[in-house]
């Protein structure tokens, strides 16, 4: 920028040392007020987002497939008794992502501009957009896992206060989605393997788990039995269900009835609410049948192990290709938005309950012009196409293999777990693949990392014999 024009327009020096990102947050906080402005009041699941919203105002655990951790949010905004609230701080969340995956890289050494193309996708992609528009728990779960993983990367050895908080990070995004838990276990492993002093593991360790561990407790004291989900049988055995062979299987007669029926879906999470499946058509409910169906869905996985991986790597794979597929068939994979208007669902037993405690003028979602027209323009190119994803995450195993244990490892390695963990649980789902886009990318933007300086790495904690060391492992 020229003198004369610095002196007219004083600019402070943080935003030119970080002008390219500065212009890239604003105009990514402009595409979500237009979001915002183009499909007012939310984006509502039919399941999802009224059991969370429900929750929030009778805030006990839940038996279902919903932890405590995003009711918690929506309790904290209940006096505003306002989804668009909701949406708001979700839509300031995702730029809090970017600025997280901005801000790691450059603490790392990599120049403003190659920082903040790893941050675009979070800040651009039109999905993003959409998710943090949805009344959900992801974009909570996307900002807890990012920071706790950025807070572990700053530095070859983390400071006590750094792995304290990235635990209690990690313990948050497990009572967010239970599939983050291990993520805690993962994280440890790779410390271990960077040689990290096993007291600031252990830190991380306490901190990650006390906090499940009181909400286990607390989900023991209502429900009468110590855990943090009632279906993550019903969902392990839904997944089951693309491969079963009761002939191989041979399940002993209280987990016959469990067998596959005849009905075939196509996706293993329809499994879960089809009415013709054989889970559904046994009396108690997904509750009082979890158990029973984690036993047989682990009895599958024993006698077929080559079955349940071919299924779950095929499930996997549908995450890359260029043009998105439809999994399940009826789902919208991408370029969700459109014009029209998505009133609240007649048949779901919440929706009344919900806007008479949570927002008395919540409506179904409809788009307004012209916001909604420049939306469904910018998606199409606005995506993160299959390949390039790919590309992005052999990008950063390349930086994890470059040298044993090199800072790349630990993004590179939640961002695979985020990708197959909750098709092996359960079935893949395109909105499942979000979580995986912003850590591979601090993942690829660490391959470029420079070596930590020989202070820092003093100042984390180690001995000054111990600093080659941990240069090597950058």
């Amino acid at each position: 920028m020229p003198a004369y024009v610095r002196a007219l327009l004083p600019v402070p020096a943080g935003i030119r040392r970080h002008r390219v990102f500065t212009v890239a947050l604003v105009a990514a906080a402009a595409l979500r007020v237009i979001t915002m402005l183009g499909y007012p009041p939310a984006r509502m699941y039919w399941y999802d987002s009224f059991a969370y919203l429900h929750n929030a105002v009778h805030l006990q655990p839940d038996q279902g497939f919903h932890p405590i951790g995003y009711p918690l949010l929506l309790r904290a905004l209940l006096p505003f008794h306002s989804v668009g609230v909701v949406v708001a701080v979700q839509h300031a969340m995702g730029l809090a992502t970017g600025v997280v995956v901005y801000a790691a890289l450059r603490g790392r050494g990599l120049p403003g501009w190659a920082a903040a193309a790893a941050s675009a996708p979070v800040l651009f992609d039109a999905s993003f957009l959409r998710l943090e528009h949805a009344v959900v728990s992801d974009t909570l779960f996307i900002l807890l896992v990012v920071a706790a993983t950025a807070l572990l990367v700053r530095r070859p050895v983390p400071s006590a206060r750094a792995a304290a908080t990235a635990g209690l990070l990690l313990g948050g995004a497990a009572l967010t989605r239970t599939i983050a838990l291990p993520l805690i276990l993962l994280v440890l492993l790779v410390l271990a393997v960077r040689r990290v002093p096993w007291r600031r593991s252990a830190v991380l360790a306490l901190a990650g788990l006390l906090p499940v561990l009181a909400y286990a407790a607390w989900y023991g004291g209502v429900h009468g039995r110590i855990g943090v989900s009632g279906s993550d049988g019903v969902a392990l055995w839904a997944r089951s269900m693309t491969f079963a062979d009761c002939a191989v299987i041979q399940p002993p007669q209280d987990l016959a009835p469990l067998c596959p029926n005849g009905t075939v879906l196509d996706a293993a999470g329809e499994y879960v609410w089809a009415k013709e499946s054989s889970l559904n058509r046994l009396p108690g409910g997904h509750v009082a049948l979890n158990d029973r169906a984690r036993a047989f869905a682990l009895r599958a996985i024993a006698a077929q192990p080559l079955d349940y991986l071919r299924e779950v790597v095929k499930d996997a794979a549908l995450a890359f290709p260029w043009t998105p597929v439809a999994h399940p068939a009826r789902a919208v994979p991408a370029f969700g938005f459109a014009l029209g208007t998505w009133p609240l669902p007649a048949d779901q037993p919440l929706a009344d309950q919900v806007r008479r405690e949570y927002d008395p003028d919540l409506t179904g979602m409809r788009s307004v012009r012209p916001y909604a027209d420049l939306l469904v323009a910018y998606q199409y190119p606005a995506y993160l196409r299959g390949p390039l994803l790919a590309a992005i995450l052999l990008l950063g195993l390349t930086g994890a293999l470059r040298r044993p244990g090199r800072a790349a490892a630990l993004p590179w390695a939640v961002a695979v777990t985020l990708l197959v963990a909750p098709v092996a649980v359960l079935d893949f789902d395109h909105r499942y693949v979000l979580p995986v886009v912003p850590v591979a990318c601090l993942a690829a933007g660490l391959t470029f990392a420079r070596p930590p300086r020989r202070a820092a790495v003093r100042k984390a904690g180690e001995t000054p014999r111990e600093v080659p060391s941990a240069e090597r492992i950058g």
